[in-house]
C-alpha cells in the first residue's frame, strides 16, 4: 500500500498534529504531512511543523476578501503539495471544500455530533457545556468536512464518560487521549480504501 499523504490544517498548538507525527515516527500509520497550514501566525503547530521537518504554509483568513478566496488558497497548498487527504486538527475557520477534494477533508470534533458542536463550540468551551448540561456522555467525532460546520458524514464516534467531579480541563484530557487513538485508525481505514459514503452513512469495509 503506497503511503498517504496528508495535509494538516491547524490553529493553534498542533497537538492532534503532533499525534500524527509520533505514530508515523513509530510506524503506527503508513503516511506522510507533506504540509501544514496554519490560519494563524506564530502558533506553536507550525513550530512543531518545522521542528519535524514539515512544510509550512500561513494563509491569514483576514488577508482573503472572501471565504471562496480563503478556501482557494488553502486547496491551492495542498494541491501543490500533492496531498491525497486533507486533515483537519483543530482548525477553527470554516471553508468550502472544492470538487476535486470532496470527500477528502476529515476533522476531529470534542463532543458526540450533533451534540456541543458548530460555531463556537471548540476547546474548553465544548467540555464546559458539556458539564453545564449534565452529560454523563460525552466523546469525540471523526467526519468528512463539508461547507458547515461539524456537519458532513460521520466516520466514527468514541464515547467517553463524564465522572462527576470532572472539570472542563480534566475531561478534554481524556477526551483528546480517545482522539489521540481513533484519528490515526480513520486515517489508516481511508488509506486502506475502507470507507464508504452512502448519503449521510459512512460504512467501513471489513
Amino acid at each position: 500500500m503506497k503511503t498517504l499523504k496528508i495535509a494538516v490544517l491547524l490553529s493553534g498548538s498542533g497537538t492532534t498534529m503532533q499525534n500524527l507525527i509520533d505514530r508515523i515516527r513509530q510506524g503506527k500509520l503508513n503516511a506522510q504531512i507533506v504540509i501544514a497550514i496554519a490560519d494563524r501566525a506564530n502558533t506553536r503547530g507550525l513550530e512543531r511543523a518545522s521542528e519535524a521537518g514539515i512544510p509550512t504554509a500561513l494563509v491569514p483568513r483576514e488577508q482573503s476578501a472572501t471565504l471562496t478566496e480563503f478556501s482557494e488558497r488553502i486547496f491551492g497548498q495542498c494541491r501543490q503539495s500533492q496531498a491525497d487527504l486533507v486533515v483537519m486538527g483543530g482548525f477553527l475557520r470554516l471553508i468550502q471544500v472544492p470538487q476535486d477534494f470532496e470527500n477528502k477533508v476529515i476533522n476531529i470534533h470534542p463532543s458526540l455530533i450533533p451534540a456541543f458542536c458548530g460555531k463556537g463550540f471548540h476547546g474548553l468551551n465544548v467540555h464546559r457545556a458539556v458539564i453545564d448540561a449534565g452529560n454523563k456522555v460525552t466523546g469525540c467525532t471523526i467526519h468528512f468536512a463539508d461547507n458547515i460546520y461539524d456537519h458532513g458524514p460521520i466516520i466514527m464516534q468514541c464515547p467517553v464518560q463524564v465522572l462527576d467531579d470532572d472539570t472542563p480541563e480534566t475531561l478534554m484530557k481524556r477526551v483528546f487521549e480517545e482522539e489521540c487513538r481513533a484519528y490515526p485508525e480513520v486515517i489508516q481505514l481511508f488509506a486502506q480504501g475502507r470507507l464508504r459514503i452512502e448519503g449521510r452513512r459512512v460504512r467501513i469495509l471489513s
